[in-house]
């Protein structure tokens, strides 16, 4: 199911008492979903990712613009006519229900030309039980589960009407680190073997990243941008972007083009003819520094972290805004620590420049 965002803007009255005016929680968003895409919404807590799922669910109506589902304008409809399945962070489970009885909830509700047999509701409940692999847990109550198994359990409620478009909200917040991995490629799976348009929501840049066919970065309301994941990553749009993804953050320092060339504090580092003399952001990411005994740009080094396939040079450097920079280099690089300093030349295409008033790429 294609869905369609047109101009979608949400206002909040202000609780401010010294400020009357209204909240924008999500700005004049337009965006077309493809049919059978899992859409990652991106941003901070506060950026109005899950006030956008909230007026694509329906639980919220916008201030302005319009819904699309396919053809169909749904702006106006209510959620349970929408034919959408919602997961939440919390499970939201039934804990006097079975699984069974849980899954089977939304169907029982059906009425009209939609009503099914029991025996019709017990095989789709076993079908989507299979397809998040619980069907064995089926006659368990949900207090009997682990938030692993709960999730799944909130997934196959939501899978059970086969919805037209599945949404998530942040569903793997109350996992440990290990279920979270093994739950988002789970999500992943489900969504590739039932090809449902799915829209999933999340703080965190890795989960988006890694299941996403597509991430919107969002901040305060308003697009930053949207793009494959890795196309966001190798190429941001603004330095909030840039420092909002990737793990560890994207070393940024204060610099200056001058006679074609970029400087890092006294060090020139790079060349950059054609572009006008100005102060500017740097942005490095850790895998764009090449450990060079003459390398341009000089760091005062703190420590090597060794992470087995990896090194992590973790350094400082006057000119750097963040409390320490970090470089990730082959484990082959041997280091001298009693030296104090270490050098390293960029590598240009992982190298970023922002505008310092207005925080938008200069494109190298």
């Amino acid at each position: 199911m294609e869905v369609v965002l047109q101009n979608l803007t949400k206002k909040f009255p202000s609780r401010d008492r010294k400020n009357r005016g209204d909240v924008v929680a999500v700005s004049d968003f337009s965006f077309e979903i493809p049919d059978g895409e899992l859409i990652g919404l991106l941003g901070p807590s506060g950026c109005g990712k899950s006030t956008t799922l909230n007026l694509i669910s329906g639980l919220q109506k916008p201030t302005s613009g319009r819904i699309f589902f396919g053809e169909d304008d749904v702006t106006d409809l209510p959620p349970e006519n929408r034919g959408i399945g919602l997961v939440f962070q919390n499970y939201a489970l039934y804990p006097h229900l079975t699984v069974e009885q849980n899954i089977l909830f939304p169907l029982q509700n059906l009425k009209g030309k939609d009503k099914l047999s029991k025996a019709e509701m017990l095989d789709k409940a076993y079908e989507a039980a299979k397809l998040v692999q619980i069907d064995e847990l089926m006659e368990r109550k949900p207090g009997q589960l682990s938030g692993g198994q709960q999730q799944r359990v909130a997934i196959a409620r939501a899978l059970v009407k086969m919805p037209r478009v599945l949404l998530l909200d942040e569903p793997l917040s109350n996992l440990d680190a290990r279920l979270r991995l093994q739950t988002r490629e789970e999500i992943r799976r489900i969504q590739r073997e039932t090809k449902i348009t799915t829209i999933f929501v999340t703080h965190d840049q890795e989960e988006a990243m890694s299941i996403s066919d597509r991430i919107v970065v969002m901040k305060e309301g308003v697009v930053q941008q949207i793009g494959k994941p890795q196309d966001v990553y190798d190429d941001p749009t603004n330095l909030f972007v840039a420092k909002f993804l990737g793990t560890p953050p994207v070393n940024v320092f204060k610099g200056q083009i001058k006679d074609g060339r970029l400087y890092i504090g006294e060090d020139a580092v790079l060349d950059v003819k054609g572009l006008s003399e100005k102060e500017v952001y740097v942005g490095i990411r850790p895998e764009g520094f090449l450990l060079q005994e003459n390398g341009p740009l000089c760091c005062k080094l703190n420590r090597v972290e060794v992470m087995g396939r990896d090194k992590s040079v973790v350094a400082e450097n006057k000119a750097s805004l963040n409390p320490a920079i970090r470089a990730i280099i082959g484990s082959e690089n041997n280091i001298n620590i009693q030296q104090g300093v270490v050098r390293f030349s960029l590598l240009p295409r992982k190298v970023f420049l922002f505008d310092k008033e207005t925080e938008e790429r200069i494109k190298l």
